[in-house]
Protein backbone atom coordinates (compact mmCIF):
# COMPACT_ATOMS: atom_id res chain seq x y z
CA UNK A 1 0.00 0.00 0.00
CA UNK A 2 0.82 3.38 -0.52
CA UNK A 3 0.38 6.79 1.58
CA UNK A 4 0.80 10.15 0.21
CA UNK A 5 1.63 13.34 2.82
CA UNK A 6 2.73 16.47 2.78
CA UNK A 7 -0.02 18.82 1.94
CA UNK A 8 -0.90 21.92 2.77
CA UNK A 9 -2.04 25.63 2.22
CA UNK A 10 0.90 27.89 0.85
CA UNK A 11 1.12 30.84 -0.71
CA UNK A 12 1.86 31.51 -4.59
CA UNK A 13 5.38 30.94 -5.20
CA UNK A 14 5.81 28.92 -2.10
CA UNK A 15 6.86 25.28 -1.84
CA UNK A 16 6.03 21.80 -0.55
CA UNK A 17 7.18 18.62 -0.55
CA UNK A 18 4.51 15.45 -0.68
CA UNK A 19 6.16 12.23 0.62
CA UNK A 20 4.69 8.59 -0.25
CA UNK A 21 5.93 5.67 1.72
CA UNK A 22 5.29 2.15 0.84
CA UNK A 23 5.31 -1.27 2.63
CA UNK A 24 4.22 -4.58 1.65
CA UNK A 25 6.66 -7.10 -0.17
CA UNK A 26 8.57 -6.02 -3.42
CA UNK A 27 7.64 -2.27 -2.53
CA UNK A 28 11.49 -1.71 -3.96
CA UNK A 29 10.49 -3.10 -7.64
CA UNK A 30 7.32 -0.52 -7.89
CA UNK A 31 7.24 2.63 -9.70
CA UNK A 32 5.70 5.86 -8.22
CA UNK A 33 3.44 8.27 -10.43
CA UNK A 34 1.76 11.65 -8.41
CA UNK A 35 -1.56 12.63 -10.41
CA UNK A 36 -4.22 15.17 -9.30
CA UNK A 37 -7.94 16.35 -8.94
CA UNK A 38 -9.00 19.91 -8.99
CA UNK A 39 -11.83 20.30 -8.53
CA UNK A 40 -14.62 19.86 -11.54
CA UNK A 41 -11.87 18.61 -13.67
CA UNK A 42 -10.75 15.61 -14.43
CA UNK A 43 -8.01 13.41 -12.80
CA UNK A 44 -4.29 14.50 -14.63
CA UNK A 45 -0.88 12.88 -14.46
CA UNK A 46 1.58 15.01 -12.81
CA UNK A 47 5.15 13.35 -12.63
CA UNK A 48 6.77 9.93 -12.44
CA UNK A 49 9.52 7.94 -11.76
CA UNK A 50 10.50 4.24 -12.61
CA UNK A 51 11.06 1.45 -10.20
CA UNK A 52 14.85 1.86 -10.26
CA UNK A 53 14.79 5.30 -10.26
CA UNK A 54 16.68 5.99 -13.60
CA UNK A 55 13.80 7.75 -15.50
CA UNK A 56 11.50 10.30 -14.35
CA UNK A 57 8.45 11.81 -16.23
CA UNK A 58 6.74 14.79 -15.95
CA UNK A 59 3.28 16.63 -17.34
CA UNK A 60 4.24 20.49 -19.08
CA UNK A 61 2.49 22.11 -16.67
CA UNK A 62 5.18 21.29 -14.17
CA UNK A 63 8.35 20.69 -15.46
CA UNK A 64 10.86 23.02 -14.04
CA UNK A 65 9.06 23.34 -10.92
CA UNK A 66 8.55 19.86 -9.26
CA UNK A 67 10.90 16.96 -8.94
CA UNK A 68 10.02 13.39 -8.14
CA UNK A 69 12.97 11.29 -6.42
CA UNK A 70 12.76 8.25 -4.48
CA UNK A 71 14.96 6.80 -1.53
CA UNK A 72 14.87 3.28 -1.91
CA UNK A 73 15.98 2.47 1.36
CA UNK A 74 13.13 4.39 3.14
CA UNK A 75 10.53 3.25 0.31
CA UNK A 76 9.69 6.22 -0.30
CA UNK A 77 9.06 8.57 -2.88
CA UNK A 78 8.73 12.35 -2.90
CA UNK A 79 7.60 15.15 -4.94
CA UNK A 80 9.12 18.78 -4.26
CA UNK A 81 7.32 21.57 -5.96
CA UNK A 82 8.10 24.78 -6.03
CA UNK A 83 6.99 27.99 -7.51
CA UNK A 84 3.52 26.91 -6.88
CA UNK A 85 0.25 29.11 -8.48
CA UNK A 86 -3.38 28.63 -7.59
CA UNK A 87 -3.79 26.48 -10.53
CA UNK A 88 -1.68 23.60 -9.32
CA UNK A 89 -4.70 23.71 -6.26
CA UNK A 90 -5.67 20.18 -6.36
CA UNK A 91 -5.69 16.65 -4.45
CA UNK A 92 -2.42 15.03 -5.11
CA UNK A 93 -2.67 10.82 -5.14
CA UNK A 94 0.62 8.92 -5.01
CA UNK A 95 -0.07 5.52 -7.08
CA UNK A 96 2.54 2.49 -7.61
CA UNK A 97 3.28 -0.14 -10.56
CA UNK A 98 5.24 -3.19 -10.31
CA UNK A 99 8.15 -3.28 -11.99
CA UNK A 100 6.98 0.35 -14.38
CA UNK A 101 9.63 1.80 -16.58
CA UNK A 102 8.42 3.61 -19.76
CA UNK A 103 6.12 7.06 -19.89
CA UNK A 104 2.87 4.98 -20.85
CA UNK A 105 3.25 3.39 -17.90
CA UNK A 106 3.93 6.31 -15.61
CA UNK A 107 0.74 8.28 -17.11
CA UNK A 108 -1.43 5.14 -17.02
CA UNK A 109 -3.69 5.78 -14.06
CA UNK A 110 -6.03 2.54 -14.93
CA UNK A 111 -2.59 0.01 -14.73
CA UNK A 112 -1.78 1.76 -11.33
CA UNK A 113 -2.11 -1.44 -8.55
CA UNK A 114 -2.11 0.87 -5.42
CA UNK A 115 -3.19 4.04 -4.39
CA UNK A 116 -2.35 6.54 -1.78
CA UNK A 117 -5.21 8.59 -0.10
CA UNK A 118 -5.00 11.66 -1.40
CA UNK A 119 -3.60 15.12 -0.02
CA UNK A 120 -4.55 18.64 -0.30
CA UNK A 121 -2.53 20.95 -1.93
CA UNK A 122 -4.22 24.60 -1.94
CA UNK A 123 -2.44 27.06 -3.38
CA UNK A 124 -3.79 30.55 -2.10
CA UNK A 125 -2.72 34.09 -0.66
Amino acid sequence: PAAGVGGGLVQPGGSLRLSCAASGPDVSFYSRSWFRQAPGKEREFVAGISWNGQDVYYADSVKGRFTISRDSAKNTAYLEMNSLNPEDTAVYYCAAKKYGVYYYEAVDADGMQYWGKGTQVTVSS
